[in-house]
């Protein structure tokens, strides 16, 4: 079992579903990591809040073994994200983006957490995910997220991380703006052959598709009969698959795929509450039962038909 590094956003998201409203609740990429990851193995944050932060918001993390000693808090306000979801709960219409002090954040590796060996690279600016790397020592397996803002703004610099990282998480849409391959499996060699050797491209509720050297391995979405709110899915899917792999010390092809229906699995946990707040009740037996779920939906025998 092997500590995770996550370097990322520390927000408050205000969100709104056909099913409801949450104001200021905890959220941001390192915080949904984080609360996932938490439940397989051991997790570090460094990250910014504001002096306006409340101070319990992520009590439920250190409540799980998070370390939030990276976790600094600066004079000014708060980075905050509100966004209002349609129906079908696929469109979301971003209605306010406020940096606030994430706006300035320059991640300092506390001197502890200079020797992590695992390193989860949540969705920022690629120049601040290099310098994260800078002040890691020879760290053996980096995942990276990135987002379309990135890869259409800051593109050579996101290209001079790819080679330097050995996973990279992204969705369908940001894997074809990437590699520039309307084909996703194309798009995922693309990838490979600038630099991580493993790639899982996510494609929302239908689940996400993992690509390594050799293999190729599809994980449905879980089929939730009531989903609140899907804010921060794709981190915590990162979070259950990294966290997982850490938890195994491995990335042997095996763990690989059994990491990915973890990470369908977390990220299905996110959509059940507002915010990180299933987290909070989660428990290993949920965990267990669910990835036996996704096993009895995917598992089936083959019999090869009689020559005539």
């Amino acid at each position: 079992m092997s500590r995770i590094l996550a370097v990322g956003s520390v927000a408050l998201d205000t969100v709104e579903t056909p099913f409801g409203s949450v104001t200021d609740a905890p959220g941001g990429s390192a915080t949904f990591f984080a609360a996932a990851a938490a439940h397989f193995t051991p997790v570090s944050i460094v990250g910014v809040v504001g002096s306006d932060y409340p101070d319990s918001a992520l009590t439920f993390l250190s409540d799980h073994g998070v370390d939030l000693t990276g976790v600094e808090k600066a004079v000014g306000e708060s980075f905050r994200w509100g966004g209002k979801y349609g129906f079908d709960l696929n469109t979301r219409e971003t209605l306010f983006t406020k940096l606030g002090v994430f706006a300035d954040f320059h991640p300092r590796i506390p001197d502890e957490l200079r020797e992590a060996r695992w390193v989860f690279l949540g969705n920022i600016n690629p120049e601040l995910q290099l310098d994260v790397l800078e002040q890691v020592d020879e760290p053996e397996f980096v995942a990276c997220d990135t987002m379309n803002y990135w890869i259409e703004g800051e593109r050579e610099t996101l290209m001079r991380l790819l080679g330097r990282v050995d996973f990279l998480i992204v969705n369908d849409e940001e894997a074809r703006q990437l590699s520039g391959e309307p084909n996703l499996a194309k798009a995922a060699t693309w990838i490979q052959r600038h630099g991580p050797d493993h790639v899982v491209i996510k494609k929302g509720e239908h689940g996400a598709v993992l690509f390594t050297a050799d293999h190729v391995f599809f994980a449905p979405g879980y089929p939730l009969e009531e989903i609140v709110d899907p804010t921060g899915a794709g981190d915590a899917f990162a979070g259950g698959m990294i966290g997982h792999l850490a938890r195994a010390s491995s990335v042997h092809v095996a763990e690989m795929r059994r990491a990915t229906v973890y990470g369908c699995a977390m990220g299905s946990f996110a959509c059940e509450a507002f915010g990180p707040e299933r987290f909070a009740s989660l428990c290993e037996r949920d965990i267990d039962e669910r990835v036996r779920a996704f096993r009895e939906m995917t598992a089936f025998e083959h019999e090869i038909p009689s020559a005539i």
